[in-house]
């Protein structure tokens, strides 16, 4: 049985927007030109519903967002039958409306939301902390990471190699020596490493030494880039249990320490989300 969201309690003003659809007044909001990093998250029951690196200035009066989190916000018809409504995927208080065709954003996109409906929650060294992945295409890890209680971001890239700044083209058709990677960022309060690390393991072949799945190359290869001892062992925990079970894992422990992060080309970022796609070769399956 689907466990209901538990609910906050709300103020009148809170009220008339998130549960009867009311719009609060232009320039009123306290988010109108708030641009710290961080998430921003359902007033109603916490959902995170946009990253701050989807904020824009529209000059609209309200918050303006080119994206949201992965199956965050649901656009239904508003009642007026000329406007899309957007609301929380998961207690479905009101946000706001959606808007295309403007041209603000490359995205072409804008989430009028009233500040009143969300709630801000930064993003600092203090509670957050972040993981890498290689995994086979990073368009497949990423959607699978999006979908965790407790991801930050989820952000594509490429990791391991000596080039600095290579872009896709250097990693796939040069002998960059880099990975496609995961950068999850995550707070630690509400998932451990060693979740995140056994969904790792769960969503792709660890045992496939020469890509993954049909997507065959170096670059495609299997690893945990550690950022200390303590997921190190972690994950060598986790390969140590699998070895038990008979698979004859292939995937590399790599020190973080040694090789940078480069963030792949927005064109790549939340990629099966743009193309309203599920991965092709990467699914579940229950290991631990």
């Amino acid at each position: 049985m689907k466990e209901k969201p538990t609910f906050k309690k709300l103020s009148i003003a809170e009220e008339r927007v998130i549960v009867h659809k009311g719009t609060e007044m232009p320039y009123s909001g306290e988010y109108d030109k708030f641009f710290a990093k961080g998430i921003y998250k359902c007033k109603r029951c916490d959902l995170p519903l946009y990253k701050s690196t989807s904020k824009f200035s529209s000059g609209c009066g309200w918050p303006s967002f080119d994206d949201e989190i992965v199956g965050a916000v649901k656009r239904v018809p508003d009642v007026d039958s000329r406007r899309v409504e957007i609301i929380c995927g998961r207690c479905e208080g009101h946000l706001g409306h959606v808007f295309e065709g403007e041209q603000f954003t490359p995205k072409n996109t804008r989430h009028c939301v009233n500040s009143i409906s969300i709630e801000f929650e930064p993003l600092t060294s203090e509670n957050s902390k972040k993981a890498y992945f290689a995994g086979g295409c990073f368009w497949g890890v990423e959607y699978h990471f999006e979908h965790v209680n407790g991801v930050i971001s989820a952000d594509s890239g490429y990791m391991g190699g000596e080039k600095e700044n290579p872009s896709y083209e250097d990693v796939c058709y040069t002998h960059t020596g880099h990975l496609e990677v995961i950068e999850v960022t995550y707070d630690p309060s509400k998932v451990a490493f060693e979740t995140l690390a056994k969904l790792f393991f769960e969503i792709h072949d660890p045992t496939q030494a020469n890509g993954q799945g049909p997507d065959l190359g170096s670059q495609y290869l299997s690893a945990i880039f550690y950022n200390n001892e303590e997921e190190k062992q972690i994950a060598q925990k986790l390969i140590d249990i699998l070895e038990d079970k008979g698979l004859k894992v292939a995937t590399k422990l790599i020190s973080a320490k040694e090789h940078p992060f480069y963030k792949a080309e927005d064109y790549h970022q939340d990629y099966y989300q743009k193309h309203n796609q599920k991965p092709y070769c990467h699914t579940y399956t229950k290991r631990f």
